[in-house]
């Protein structure tokens, strides 16, 4: 801060700019991540980018049982669920570190 307790301008724009870029960086490795959810002990397994993106879902022949669709059902779902939370750590620990934990809370909008 400056004398009489203003904060530096011209600082405050290097850090934001550095912050943009850091966050940019972390975007673009996202993008190129791919994550993995499962169910069933592997009988579904769904493959997602690191911005959440679905990539491929496989189904073991296992999982198929014409008279039990529903099963089938729930274990897709359940790999996105876990797919998905392996997206949201990533992001958290990626998007954190690139942020200096701004995010989180502070409403800004894509942290």
């Amino acid at each position: 801060m400056r004398p009489g307790g203003q904060p530096n301008l011209q600082q405050l724009m290097k850090q934001a700019q550095k912050m943009q870029q850091q966050v940019a960086s972390a975007q673009a490795e996202l993008a190129e991540t791919e994550l993995t959810g499962s169910a069933g002990g592997g009988l579904v397994t769904v493959t997602l980018t690191g911005l959440g993106e679905v990539k491929s879902v496989h189904i073991d022949p296992k999982a198929v049982d014409p008279d039990d669709v529903e099963t089938l059902e729930d274990l897709v779902v359940a790999a996105l669920h876990a797919g998905a939370e392996e997206v949201r750590k990533l992001t958290d620990e990626k998007m954190g570190s690139a942020t200096g934990g701004l995010g989180g809370g502070l409403g800004i909008p894509g942290f």
